[in-house]
């Protein structure tokens, strides 16, 4: 007995003594401020932080790999309860909401979809890449309901997923699950940003609109009568919608389908209907707006593109302000449209709207007199972007006297030439003088620059050696003023300090190699300044010797320390990539002596603001992948089929009296009236990228059940 008790207590003490060191070897420390902050998670787990739950989460907010208010399934006061935990403060977050890129579900599209039992979208787009024809349409099997964890989505009677917009957290699980990338997370950002891409339903008056206005939507609201609605999808981008409405070339109307069985859709009447409703009642009608940033931006140039650009730019959530030289804004469309084509009422009616989305306004203030690049930068402005217009712009002001400069260094061709011919005022060229483009007439500016004392010259041009760009007259000229041609290259940045140039950055655009020459003066063969952003360049992104720090130029001072100077670049806003064609300024996709309608000038400043706010937030400028070009390859009809012929619906003229149209405006066409615009509007197909709606199918379906 004695000896079973002595046993077991030594059994006891061995086993205790085993513990206690397995616990030394597997002691796991659970950090405390892990544990307060998986506390206030809501246990959601549903993954749309991008963690595998909310304890991942939870320890990757407090090594700061995660924000606060990374958590979607939380609200603010969660976030607010993490940010007081961390010892932070949290700015206002952007909402994102689901929504499904597909019109026509498999009950309602022309073209059927082959299943063969497959219940599952993955497994159907695995196996049959999901339908007969259309590669891109849903597959309408629910998978993205069945997987969303908050019960935001179910499918609609159209056989399409619906989004609960007070339900969705923005998770992104809709969007992971989805095969076929027909339901995205989408945000007043996104859209803003969003280019047309290969692998998205997009109409085809809607590709052929430079503004990307999503026609198909606010037509069928007009349809509906929903006026106000179809307003606020127009303003998502395009912020001139009742001047537009009146000056638009309507390359949306050569694109309408319904031009294959009769006439197209009067698209921009219906733009015009619905826009002139808004301003005849007073009540303006704004876009969504992101969060505000509190960070302010230049835009210099008070025309379309500039208050296009300050207009997004402030819908992004920035302070934009609008530096115009002249005493109004507008730009030509104040001085070059007659009044009976635009009333100057009309143009100040949608300037207002710009500027009642927090857009600020300086006018008097020229370029090169009264601001600079420099100076705005070091006003506080961390970027600056340059909308200046062309020769045409310059002419309606009167300024041919003087050579324009939009940032230090930088000149035109045409006015380097023309200051030679009239001996007036000449451009600088006593340095390294760069010279982009030029054609035939580059000799002669060779020559002037050589006369003015340059030290250098270097010609890049976009062509290769094996074109030949100049003939053998120009290269005797070239050659014997020592010039130096680089082919295949394109001036893709330029860089200063201060009020002066010092590089211009070369890409070759074969191999993407980028090369940095010396420049005191950049000479652009256009009649227009390319559109540039110009930013700070930040101290720690210089390439900056030790040396340097005891530089003579850090001889100013501010509070006992030494100041460096300012070093700034000027970036092109970014274009669709469809080959390295599109790189660097003058490129085919420039716009080099005006802009051909004022709505690809609003386009022009769409992307801007969003080069902009990518360059704010250190995100990649030229990152579309898949775009549509004009090389694509896109899915689409050739013929319609049981599509009922319905005439189109003219926009009537005004009467004149005594030489005077009548009517408010006193303009050349009345505009639709309200049972126009509805037989107008329900003229559309309401098409998707293969299906359309089919009307006589569609009377014949009801007359069937009627009967």
């Amino acid at each position: 007995m004695i000896q079973s008790v002595i046993m077991m207590g030594g059994l006891g003490l061995i086993i205790g003594g085993a513990l206690a060191f397995a616990s030394k070897i597997f002691y796991v420390y659970v950090d405390p401020l892990v544990l307060a902050i998986d506390d206030a998670l809501p246990g959601a787990n549903c993954g749309g932080c991008g963690f595998p739950g909310c304890t991942p989460n939870a320890e990757a907010i407090a090594k700061g790999k995660s924000s606060p208010d990374s958590c979607v399934a939380a609200g603010p006061d969660v976030a607010e309860a993490i940010a007081a935990i961390m010892g932070v403060s949290i700015g206002a977050k952007e909402p994102e909401i689901a929504r499904s890129g597909c019109f026509y579900g498999t009950r309602d599209a022309d073209i059927k979809y082959l299943y063969d039992g497959i219940d599952d979208c993955r497994a159907a787009a695995m196996v049959f890449g999901g339908m007969k024809e259309c590669n891109i349409g849903c597959l309408g099997m629910a998978t993205c309901v069945k997987a969303c964890p908050f019960d935001a989505l179910e499918m609609g009677e159209y056989g399409l997923p619906v989004v609960d917009v007070e339900r969705c957290t923005g998770c992104g699980t809709c969007e992971n699950i989805c095969p076929k990338n027909i339901i995205r997370l989408t945000s007043v950002s996104m859209r803003i940003m969003k280019e047309y891409t290969e692998d998205k339903c997009i109409t085809p008056c809607q590709r052929a609109c430079p503004t990307g206005i999503d026609i198909r939507e606010y037509v069928a609201r007009t349809a509906r009568g929903d006026y106000a609605g179809a307003v606020q999808v127009i303003k998502e981008r395009n912020p001139f919608p009742t001047v537009i409405g009146r000056i638009c070339p309507a390359p949306c109307e050569s694109e309408c389908r319904r031009q294959l069985i009769d006439e197209s859709v009067g698209i921009n009447n219906l733009k015009r209907f619905v826009c002139d409703i808004e301003m005849e009642l007073g009540k303006r009608i704004q876009p969504y707006k992101a969060p505000e940033t509190g960070r302010r931006i230049a835009v210099v140039g008070g025309g379309v593109e500039g208050l296009s650009a300050a207009f997004f730019t402030a819908r992004l959530g920035h302070s934009p302000t609008v530096f115009e030289a002249t005493s109004t804004l507008g730009g030509l469309l104040r001085i070059a449209i007659a009044d009976e084509r635009l009333p100057m009422d009309v143009l100040d009616w949608d300037i207002e709207g710009i500027l009642g989305m927090g857009v600020n306004v300086k006018t008097g203030m020229k370029l090169g007199d009264n601001i600079s690049v420099p100076d705005l930068l070091k006003k506080g402005y961390e970027a600056v972007f340059t909308a200046t217009g062309g020769w045409d712009s310059r002419l309606s002001r009167g300024e041919l006297s003087t050579a324009a400069t939009v940032f230090p260094g930088g000149y035109l061709m045409i006015d380097l030439l023309r200051e030679d011919v009239q001996g007036t005022q000449r451009i600088p060229c006593h340095g390294n003088v760069v010279i982009a483009g030029g054609g035939q007439v580059v000799a002669e500016a060779v020559n002037v620059c050589r006369e003015q004392g340059a030290r250098s010259i270097t010609i890049v041009s976009r062509k290769s050696s094996e074109a030949v760009p100049f003939d053998d007259k120009t290269m005797e000229i070239i050659n014997s003023h020592g010039a130096t041609i680089i082919y295949g290259g394109a001036v893709t940045r330029v860089i200063g300090e201060e009020d002066s140039l010092c590089q211009v950055e070369c890409t070759y655009m074969a191999s993407g190699e980028k090369v940095f020459m010396d420049a005191d003066t950049l000479i652009l063969a256009s009649g227009r300044f390319p559109e540039l952003v110009f930013m700070e360049i930040k101290a720690e992104e210089m390439e900056v010797d030790a040396a340097d720090d005891t530089d003579s130029t850090a001889s100013v001072f501010a509070d006992g320390k030494p100041l460096k100077p300012l070093r700034w670049e000027g970036r092109e806003i970014y274009k669709v990539p469809s080959g390295n064609l599109e790189l660097g300024l003058l490129s085919p996709q420039d716009e080099l002596s005006g802009y051909s309608a004022a709505v690809a000038a609003i386009n022009g400043g769409r992307r801007s603001a969003a080069t902009i706010h990518k360059m704010l937030h250190g995100l990649p400028v030229n990152d579309v992948k898949r775009p549509v070009t004009p090389n694509s390859i896109l899915q689409g009809v050739s013929c319609l089929e049981s599509v009922q012929i319905m005439p189109k619906n003219p926009m009537p003229l005004n009467d004149k009296t005594d030489g005077e149209y009548k009517g408010k405006h006193k303009e050349l066409y009345k505009g639709y009236t309200p049972e126009t615009a509805v037989s107008e509007a329900q003229r559309c197909l309401k098409c998707g990228l293969l299906c359309y709606e089919r009307r006589v199918q569609q009377e014949e379906e009801a007359q069937q059940l009627l009967s």
